[in-house]
């Protein structure tokens, strides 16, 4: 995965999450827990790290705009 940059921490109520899961079901369900709350720049694919098990998934949160109650 590519670095995170600085714009996407850059204020408070903002943050990147990473998920690590067995497979791209299990990544994809938690992705959408979080955008289900909050404003959320949803990833479509996931990855492999060479060597490490499982997926890998990162999205964007800006828990400041809460979608639900």
């Amino acid at each position: 995965m590519k670095p995170i940059s600085e714009v996407h921490v850059a204020e408070p109520g903002l943050a990147v999450v990473e998920v690590a899961a067995c497979d791209d079901e299990t990544a994809f369900a938690v992705q959408e827990l979080l955008a289900g709350r909050w404003a959320t720049a949803t990833a479509d694919t996931t990855s492999r790290a060479p060597g490490e098990p499982g997926v890998r998934l990162r999205c964007y949160l800006d828990v400041r705009q809460e979608l639900g109650s």
